[in-house]
């Protein structure tokens, strides 16, 4: 498979497939772990045997569909032994965080609607069967009989499965603009520098809720926090406590989000869920181990 020829199109299909593990994992680490699993085992396979493979493309998508398929499965227990909430990895804009130089691992990852963290969020609560329908079929458009090979299910039955996972995804909404959800942000992060409770409270949705992410490696909430007065105080009670926090405004997974360094390094970034000017959600992550696109 691996010519001087074709070696742009087996980029171009590792970037593909990246693309999915990421949105079906909810991890780039993991994703890349996957990718590299499928092209270990076609590499595995005896010449004679991939020469009969008449569209590689799709062999790597099953098996790495079948990959994810599997970690799905075990990460449901592994997070059950997770200290506090699990929030997946976020991804910066290299463009606007590393000066564009590119050659990061998150510069395979088109950063559309399918990898806000709001979408993400709700992927986490569904099966991973369900999951893995829903992602393959809405967002990048394989048709039912291409995901029964990878499921071991009817092509009825993944289409089911993935009617099923829709219904958890939320009704549509009017779309806010980039330049709006910017300034609701960039209004947060003035009020959260200067310690304006009140202002905070005016910000947030009345029903907000306040997820963290530490990992149990940092401090933080270990459950959500919910309601606009309680999200204000504790974003001010942090100002207070980490004496020389600097806010940055970035993208964080295609969306206007912002970024927290203490002494130069990243400690946080949190995204934001919008509507009809409020903050409705915001995802906080500290995990280090979820920031290593972001420690530069």
């Amino acid at each position: 498979m691996r010519t001087a020829g074709n070696a742009g199109a087996e980029a171009g299909e590792r970037r593909q497939l990246v693309n999915v593990a990421y949105r079906l994992l909810g991890s780039l680490a993991e994703a890349e772990d996957a990718v590299q699993e499928a092209y270990a085992r076609w590499y595995a396979l005896p010449p004679e045997r991939r020469a009969e493979v008449r569209s590689p493309g799709a062999w790597l998508t099953t098996v790495t569909g079948r990959i994810c398929l599997d970690v799905l499965g075990s990460a449901r227990a592994r997070r059950e032994r997770y200290v506090g909430a699990w929030l997946p990895e976020p991804l910066p804009d290299h463009a606007e965080w590393d000066g564009g130089r590119g050659g990061d691992p998150a510069d395979q990852i088109v950063l559309d609607e399918s990898v806000s963290m709001a979408f993400l969020v709700v992927l986490e609560s569904m099966t991973p069967a369900e999951r893995v329908a829903l992602v393959l079929h809405d967002v990048f458009r394989y048709p039912f009989a291409e995901i029964a090979g990878i499921l071991g299910r009817t092509p009825a039955a993944c289409k089911q499965l993935a009617a099923a996972a829709r219904r958890r995804v939320p009704g549509p909404r009017s779309p806010l603009a980039a330049a709006d959800q910017a300034d609701a942000v960039r209004q947060v992060r003035k009020a959260w520098e200067s310690r304006d409770i009140q202002a905070l409270v005016d910000l947030l949705d009345p029903s907000a809720v306040m997820t963290a992410d530490g990992g149990g490696v940092v401090g933080t909430a270990l459950h959500p926090v919910e309601g606009a007065a309680s999200i204000a105080k504790y974003l001010v009670g942090i100002a207070d406590l980490v004496a020389g926090l600097e806010l940055l405004e970035r993208s964080v997974n295609g969306v206007p989000g912002l970024v927290a360094r203490h002494a130069g390094a990243v400690v946080t970034v949190a995204a934001f869920d919008v509507v009809d000017g409020r903050v409705t959600r915001i995802w906080a992550v500290r995990n280090p181990e979820k920031l290593r696109l972001w420690l530069r």
